[in-house]
């Protein structure tokens, strides 16, 4: 007579089974004779046996190991779903896999069957956790009444566990627990007990594994408040912080087992270092706006204590329509920990030749900067640069002298930051500049905008993302600004379906001198794109851009606008996107025909 539990008992109301022969001799069936579809899907995800026919698995030895391990599985996720009374046969060739012995492994297996009856769901008659620190949510659906899931108890004693930790108890553990299960009534009644523990402060922190990084500069940067009460937020963002240094390979924060008296809890964090040098490169190509590359060689840790020295260049435009090629080269070194430990500190300094239509420029920066993270999604920026740049256009040669003080926030919540299908992006930025000579003084601010929802519950996104950019110079002539603070509209990152920098404001220098363009001091851009994926690797996109320059401000007569749009494809890799955009011109007066753009990552 079959036991409950692992055999198959009299079939219930309805039933669903799967049946696919791997091979004449090899035969596999699931069958699920009760509950719904939901809970049948759930079950042959689960399911070894099937795991194994998908491997394609042939070896008797391991398909007997599948076979008796298929009655744990499938009824822990049973239990998962709130059914506790269900019987599980699994068949070898018609007899019970757990009949078996181990030393009895069939030499060939032509068949296996499994067959599940759930049972009834049951519900909580009981759902206590207690007792909690103030302020502790439980999950939802733990409660008496709802579906008796077994992931809620384990979620609702966790949330328990971290309600304690987060206001210092960082022992807090489950203490006892009563389950039980009434089956003439479906119903389950959940107790578990939890231990607070003393509440404990931060002690030393012990580091484990460094082997060019400093020891006080690891400490330095990783900040744990020693003294402190315990916080595992505060954890996380230490190991956070050493992540973020690109130094090391791996980190975690271990607590200590005991406690040292009277109420300290020491820490030990292990890490592993990567190699200290790195380097990258990346390519993307327009049609007309020709092939542009980027390189960087860096060092992660250059003194010993994760300062970062930065070597990158690059060439754009090769092979353009409209303009000739432009070369620029940076140089940056960033130190970490510097003032606090979520603040960085760094140097640049950069070298740029542009060879536009309109206007050649030989520019030079040189600066000191900073960056704060306020929080995992949250960072701020500020700098005091220096730039001087030469610019030759049809009325002779200017150059360009002045100080600024760049200050900017970005608020980044996207789920991916290559392929984003969920969450918002915001960086804005205002930068105030003292010319001298020639170059007038002024702010330029600007705010580039993006947001993205999935509309999709599969496991294929179609995507709705959108983007706004908007820009503009206050309290500078338009010829007395500096040429690079001025806003062109047109290519990859703003217009598609139109040449780079394509529109800006046509302007006279002098009375009868010839007219030229120049870029404007107000900026609007905007941009949609719907974005479905056809399969697991391959996707769609169409998409429409718009871009607006004006001389002075938005509204003023001296302006103009653009507008592109397309379709596109999406290759998914390892390491975001590959992107194909065919676009064309639906407005305005500066493109024609068709432009193609290649690239890696999302246009935005």
């Amino acid at each position: 007579m079959a036991k409950r539990g692992r055999i198959l008992a009299a079939a219930m109301a309805f039933g669903m089974a799967l049946s696919v022969p791997v091979s004449a001799q090899q035969v596999y069936e699931f069958r699920v004779d009760g509950g719904d579809e939901a809970l049948a899907k759930a079950l042959r995800g689960a399911s070894l046996v099937l795991a194994a026919r998908n491997d394609k698995v042939t070896d008797p030895q391991e398909l007997f190991s599948s076979a008796q391990a298929e009655y744990g599985r499938i009824v822990g996720a049973l239990y998962a779903k709130g059914y506790y009374s269900p019987v599980v046969s699994v068949r070898i060739d018609g007899r019970e896999a757990a009949d078996i012995p181990p030393i009895d492994v069939p030499p060939r297996i032509e068949r296996i069957e499994v067959s599940v009856a759930p049972g009834l769901p049951f519900t909580f008659s009981r759902a206590d956790v207690a007792p909690l620190a103030d302020g502790t949510k439980m999950p939802d659906g733990f409660r008496v009444g709802e579906r008796a899931e077994s992931e809620l108890i384990k979620a609702a004693v966790t949330a328990g566990v971290d309600g304690w930790r987060a206001i210092g108890h960082a022992k807090a553990e489950p203490s006892g627990q009563t389950i039980v299960a009434d089956h003439a009534r479906q119903a389950l009644a959940a107790q578990v007990t939890l231990a607070p523990g003393p509440r404990l402060r931060f002690g030393p922190l012990t580091v484990e594994g460094q082997e060019r990084m400093k020891l006080r500069r690891i400490l330095k940067i990783a900040g744990l408040p020693e003294g402190e009460v315990f916080d595992p937020e505060e954890l996380r963002r230490a190991a956070e912080r050493l992540r973020r240094t690109g130094v090391f390979k791996s980190v975690s924060l271990t607590e200590d087992e005991a406690i040292t008296a009277p109420d300290l809890l020491g820490i030990t964090a292990t890490v592993v270092e990567e190699k200290p040098r790195r380097f990258g490169f990346g390519a993307e190509l327009a049609s007309l706006d020709g092939l542009d590359l980027t390189g960087y060689w860096m060092h992660r840790n250059l003194l010993g204590g994760a300062e970062r020295l930065r070597v990158e260049g690059e060439i754009s435009n090769i092979g353009a329509q409209s303009s000739g090629v432009d070369y620029e080269l940076g140089i940056t070194l960033d130190r970490p920990a510097t003032f606090t430990p979520d603040t960085t500190v760094g140097l640049s300094f950069d070298l740029a030749h542009l060879n536009e239509e309109d206007f050649d420029a030989d520019i030079v920066t040189a600066g000191i900067n900073a960056q704060h993270y306020f929080s995992d999604t949250l960072t701020g920026r500020g700098a005091l640069e220096y730039t001087a740049a030469n610019i030759t256009d049809v009325a002779g040669r200017f150059d360009y002298r002045h100080l600024s003080l760049p200050v900017g926030l970005t608020w980044d919540r996207r789920d991916d930051k290559l392929d984003a299908t969920r969450g918002f992006f915001l960086d804005a930025e205002v930068r105030p500049f003292q010319g001298f000579g020639f170059t007038d003084s002024g702010m330029r601010a600007f705010v580039d905008a993006r947001a993205y929802r999935n509309l999709s519950r599969g496991d294929r996104p179609f995507v709705l993302a959108g983007r706004v950019q908007a820009g503009a110079v206050f309290g500078s002539s338009l010829l007395g600004t500096p040429r690079d603070y001025l806003f062109y509209s047109g290519g990859g990152g703003t217009v598609r379906g139109h040449p780079y920098q394509s529109l800006g404001v046509n302007v006279l220098r002098s009375a009868g001198a010839t007219q030229y363009t120049t870029g404007g001091q107000a900026f609007l851009a905007a941009s949609v794109e719907a974005r479905a994926m056809v399969t697991q690797s391959i996707g769609v996109v169409g998409f429409v851009d718009a871009g607006h320059v004006g001389a002075l401000d938005f509204f003023e007569g001296v302006n103009d606008w653009h507008a592109g749009a397309g379709l596109g494809l999406r290759y998914a890799t390892g390491f975001g996107p590959i992107r194909l955009d065919v676009a064309a011109p639906v407005g305005g007066t500066t493109g024609d025909g068709i432009q193609i753009y290649v690239g890696i990552g999302q246009s935005f």
